[in-house]
């Protein structure tokens, strides 16, 4: 407003060009955003994958709500699994809110 269009312009502005820098930067922010963020995610998504397909009868899990149990039953649609808590207590839970297999003898060792 108080400055004229002339030095405004003469100012800060490259002469023309531009878009090859352009260009490079939005290559190196695609870089960026595959190696911090899509890769590592796509990675653990794979290994819960291979960790719902490799559940059986008697593996002691630990789910995502921090329960631990042992698995009585997959059921037929595969998407849900009784968990025996202790002798008396059995829970049914959703099959992807499972977050680890833990070796066998874990509850008991607790």
């Amino acid at each position: 407003m108080f400055i004229s269009n002339a030095y405004a312009n003469a100012a800060g502005a490259p002469a023309g060009g531009g878009t090859m820098e352009l260009i490079f930067m939005l290559v190196i922010f695609g870089l960026i955003f595959y190696f911090m963020i899509f890769r590592p995610q796509s990675k653990r998504v794979k290994e819960h994958k291979n960790l719902m397909s490799s559940l059986s009868k008697g593996d002691e899990v630990l789910t995502s709500g921090g329960i631990l149990g042992k698995i009585a039953k997959i059921s037929d649609d595969n998407d849900y699994v009784l968990l025996t808590i202790n002798e008396t207590s059995e829970i049914t839970i959703k099959k992807d809110y499972i977050a680890a297999v833990l070796p066998k003898g874990s509850i008991k060792s607790l």
